[in-house]
């Protein structure tokens, strides 16, 4: 069993910051790839952000490259990933979701999810 909970969204200006949270709560062994999806009003789910079991193997979608970094606590015992999002523009504006699964790879592979966390950027 997986649990996910996101945190750290909220509204911001355009040209703002924002750092996202996901804490992975997990009831078996095994380390977990994880990443961020988002979902903007009347749109599909897309993917944003990846990150390996390991915390070296990172992907992203090209509308986030540059401006938003995925990173992740290493501890065996302790997932957390994060979202870095720079310089956010009012297309970012969408609900975050963290996916997790143990055969993660990219934007597939996911099995367990979040409820996820609001962002809005105006501007």
């Amino acid at each position: 069993q997986v649990t996910l909970e996101e945190s750290g969204g909220g509204l911001v200006q355009a040209g703002d910051s924002l750092r996202l949270a996901c804490a992975a709560q997990v009831s078996f062994p095994g380390l977990l790839s994880m990443a961020w999806f988002r979902q903007a009003p009347g749109e599909e789910r897309e993917f944003v952000a990846a990150i390996g079991a390991s915390g070296t193997s990172t992907t992203y979608a090209n509308s986030v490259k540059g401006r938003f970094t995925i990173s992740r606590d290493r501890a065996v015992t302790k997932n957390t990933m994060y979202l870095q999002m720079n310089n956010l523009k009012p297309n970012d504006t969408a609900v975050y979701y963290c996916a997790a699964g143990l055969r993660g790879r990219g934007s597939t592979g996911y099995d367990y999810w979040g409820q996820g966390t609001q962002v809005t950027v105006s501007g």
